[in-house]
């Protein structure tokens, strides 16, 4: 993964890959506050104890500004960082800016699209075009089968 700081909620600076050899996850969503970016985000927080157990902490990303994610994550008691990708930094990384099909003209917005990062900051698995029931759950069991080896 090549080097990316994000601001983050809370008046933060994250820093890609993270220090300290921890894995994560990055969850790209494509707005704050509309139902399935709702449900996924909830998903993820109420496992969220499930990660922090196997260190691993959750990112998620989309292009609102904080502001908007400052709401998003109190609306929903969220205790994960939300990443502000206004200028498309971390979209244009990870190709998940997409033409889709919204009410019959062609937008561009992002890809539902997890990715789970190693201690390394080496790319374990990507799920594109996620659909948000169950996904969570299949996250959190593969990095328990695959990230949580002694």
């Amino acid at each position: 993964m090549p080097p990316l700081d994000l601001p983050a909620t809370g008046g933060r600076q994250v820093h890609f890959p993270l220090a300290g050899g921890t894995p994560f996850v990055l969850y790209f969503y494509p707005k704050d506050d509309t139902p399935g970016c709702t449900t996924e985000a909830r998903a993820f927080r109420d496992l969220y104890p499930d990660f922090v157990r196997l260190g691993v902490p959750v990112f998620g990303i989309s292009r609102d500004s904080l502001k908007s994610h400052e709401s998003f994550k109190a609306k929903w008691q969220l205790p994960f960082d939300l990443l502000s990708d206004a200028d498309e930094k971390a979209c244009e990384i990870f190709q998940v800016i997409k033409l889709k099909n919204m009410y019959g003209k062609s937008v561009r917005g992002i890809e539902r699209s997890t990715f789970v990062f190693d201690g390394q900051g080496v790319l374990r698995r990507a799920w594109r075009g996620v659909k948000v029931p169950g996904h969570v759950n299949e996250v959190l069991a593969f990095i328990q089968g695959e990230l949580a080896r002694p």
